[in-house]
């Protein structure tokens, strides 16, 4: 199973690629889609849903697993965020069976280092733990990854709950 987990945002969003066997987690791909060299508004939209809907064909997720909105002090930065991330929502619909997870961001350090305030850092470190020595251009991009692990681990969990095998 291919899982794409995204960091949203409306300038940039880090993505990354993996694939799920059992219990075994593989890194397929990741990196950074960028929007700031759009000056419109508008315009960043149809490219957010342009750059996204190619990550679909290309790679062919299963499931897309997304971050969950997050508190901004600005509303005009929570606007265009939400905008954005609409925009990711409806080109990741059109994977194979359409499902899309939300996570929080607490719920995502929690999965993947075991505490929900870790730092960029304690990601980072356990993302290279789980998949083996990595250097990530950004943190978008580890974030991303770290969103796709916890999809992993949580979807591994689920189907442990109800007696189904991996």
């Amino acid at each position: 199973m291919i899982i794409l987990g995204i960091d949203p945002g409306s300038r940039k969003a880090g993505y990354a690629l993996i694939d799920v066997q059992g219990k075994k987690i593989s890194y397929i791909s990741s990196g950074v889609l960028k929007y700031d060299h759009v000056d419109e508004f508008i315009d960043r939209l149809g490219m957010i849903y342009s750059s996204c809907d190619e990550l679909v064909k290309k790679f062919q997720p299963d499931e897309v697993s997304i971050e969950a909105l997050i508190y901004v002090k600005s509303i005009e930065a929570l606007s265009k965020l939400a905008q954005a991330r609409g925009a990711m929502i409806a080109a990741f619909s059109q994977t194979k069976n359409g499902k899309i997870f939300e996570y929080a961001p607490n719920a995502i350090k929690s999965s993947v280092t075991g505490h929900g305030h870790a730092d960029k850092e304690s990601v980072d470190k356990a993302m290279s733990m789980m998949l083996g020595k990595m250097t990530f251009k950004t943190s978008d991009e580890s974030d991303a990854l770290a969103i796709a692990v916890c999809h992993a681990l949580n979807r591994t969990m689920k189907l442990k709950m109800m007696g189904k095998s991996l």
